[in-house]
């Protein structure tokens, strides 16, 4: 695909300089309006206007059955049980009445009581993360704090014991691929394979749950009940691989991009250490400016026409989320990082039924992150750019963050 770029201006995303500054590449967009990505079938919006609607109205699906790239998906995976379930049931992928059933029964366990009652244990292990670091004079922020600490916390939720949070991070960095197919270097071998091992381990912490139910989420979303109907278990472990998949890879990058921008934009961090009360509409801008999920996709399943352009059904649009967050017909003074800025309607976590079921908690994680990081090292420094970015154009942030703790 970095070769194709080469010939094709709109392929440019998996140019390396466009992975160090994608933003650019996304003005461009912007203002072409609809751009028509030849190569891969499919269309591309940048604008916020028109993004809205993509994530909207019911002309654009997440059911891709429909898309060569989907059906080509399910030919290679067919025969692994575990995985099929995983695609049937990934509410990324599925629309209509059966993802509002899913939806709905692992909401009714995801709740935002059940979250903010969290924000005691997320604190405490903020704490104990810093505490470790600081005996040392230079850390990996990424690999020291921002990586752990949404990965123990999900692995708690669930119910797992803390400690297995390190094979939690390995499954999820390999099924988090199948957000961003071309990101991978063996196809879908590793995220198969994670979701093998997953699948096993969560299918015995259920035969427990179900035996002596528990606290934790494994245990709600298997009594979780609507209209009598309740999860099957190939529903319920892929739900719940899902919700460790994306909630670990997205929180870690949030938190690594919001202290990349402080490093980067001294004045706003000094504004935000003078007044911690800010931490919250930090956190927006920080999803708005360098959200962790860069684009999404739907496909289209009835006529409609975007941006001047009718488009037929099978087709895929791409919706540049990070183009449209910076979008100067939205946002006052668009390209300034502003930690105060007020009504931040960014897109980072979607819009309409598909609106990420897991925000509030990557909300909550990145505020106790933020606050615990500049009370307990008001001082730190780092460099305003990491040694590497995420190798995939769906998902940005650091894959290091050096910094010196003071």
């Amino acid at each position: 695909m970095r070769m194709l770029g080469a010939f094709s201006p709109s392929l440019r995303f998996w140019h390396p300089d466009v992975r160090r500054d994608p933003y650019p590449n996304y003005r461009r967009f912007r203002e072409r309006g609809l751009v028509r990505l030849r190569l891969l079938g499919g269309w591309a919006a940048a604008r916020y206007g028109d993004v809205e609607r993509i994530l909207q109205e019911p002309a654009f699906s997440t059911n891709r059955d429909e898309v060569a790239l989907m059906k080509m998906m399910r030919r290679a995976t067919r025969g692994a049980q575990d995985f099929e379930d995983l695609v049937d049931n990934n509410l990324l992928m599925i629309d209509g009445p059966r993802h509002r059933r899913l939806r709905g029964l692992v909401s009714k366990a995801f709740t935002p009581r059940r979250v903010e009652a969290l924000r005691p244990r997320v604190e405490a292990l903020a704490e104990t993360l810093l505490e470790r670091m600081a005996a040392q004079r230079e850390v990996d922020l990424i690999r020291d704090f921002a990586q752990p600490l949404p990965t123990i916390v999900i692995a708690e939720l669930l119910g797992a014991p803390s400690a297995e949070h390190v094979r939690f991070r390995a499954w999820s960095d390999a099924l988090v691929e199948l957000l961003d197919p071309l990101s991978g270097h063996e196809g879908l071998d590793p995220p198969k394979r994670a979701n093998r091992e997953l699948s096993a381990y969560l299918r015995g912490l259920l035969a427990e749950r179900r035996h002596a139910p528990q606290d934790d989420l494994l245990s709600a979303m298997s009594e979780a009940r609507e209209d009598g109907e309740s999860l099957a278990e190939g529903e319920l472990i892929a739900l719940a691989s899902l919700l460790l998949a994306a909630g670990n890879e997205t929180t870690t990058s949030l938190i690594g991009n919001a202290v990349l921008l402080l490093l980067r934009y001294p004045g706003e961090r000094k504004r935000l250490q003078d007044d911690l009360a800010l931490i919250p509409s930090a956190v927006e801008e920080c999803l708005r400016f360098e959200p962790p999920v860069q684009l999404t996709d739907r496909a289209v399943v009835e006529p409609v026409e975007l941006a001047g352009v009718r488009l037929k059904p099978g087709v895929i649009v791409a919706a540049l989320i990070a183009a449209a967050n910076r979008d100067p017909e939205q946002f006052a003074d668009a390209e300034r990082f502003d930690v105060g800025r007020a009504d931040n309607r960014h897109l980072a976590f979607g819009l309409g039924n598909h609106y990420c079921l897991g925000a509030a908690l990557a909300r909550l994680e990145a505020q106790v992150a933020l606050r615990a990081l500049l009370r307990r090292f008001p001082d730190f420094d780092g460099p305003a750019a990491p040694p590497g970015w995420k190798a995939s154009i769906v998902l940005r942030g650091p894959t290091a963050l050096p910094v010196r703790l003071r």
